[in-house]
């Protein structure tokens, strides 16, 4: 197989992949969900520290 038969095979199957490829979740979704999660965890780290002396 030479190289440019790689190449339009490579080509080939990634626009077949580019066509059928629809997320079931939007990228933002995901993103929304990570970042509630970094808040719950920020939120909960100053709960537990706020009521410590300072060294």
């Amino acid at each position: 197989m030479s190289l440019s038969t790689a190449h339009a095979v490579v080509t080939a199957v990634a626009a077949e992949t580019e066509e059928l490829s629809d997320p079931a979740v939007p990228a933002w979704v995901i993103g929304l969900l990570a970042f509630g999660i970094l808040v719950a965890l920020l939120v909960g780290l100053v709960a537990f520290g706020g009521g410590r002396e300072h060294s």
